[in-house]
């Protein structure tokens, strides 16, 4: 049985990548998640936390287009 190798696209970023994304450290990021106050929602996986790469693009669009009214 052959193996394929996939190139999966995730769905999800981390929180670290979150902080990058929205211009603040990470411990703040890490902060942030654990009191549920990011500007979207927190996935648990465990001890894990993940947020929706989609969730994020829209409150990163959204605040783009607030930031050029």
């Amino acid at each position: 049985m052959a193996v394929q190798n996939q190139v999966i696209d995730r769905q999800t970023v981390n929180i670290e990548t979150v902080g990058k994304m929205l211009g603040i450290s990470r411990p703040v990021a890490y902060e942030l998640a654990r009191r549920d106050q990011l500007p979207v929602p927190v996935i648990r996986l465990g001890r894990r936390m993940v947020v929706s790469k989609r969730a994020l693009e829209e409150v990163l669009t959204a605040r783009k287009h607030d930031d050029a009214a």
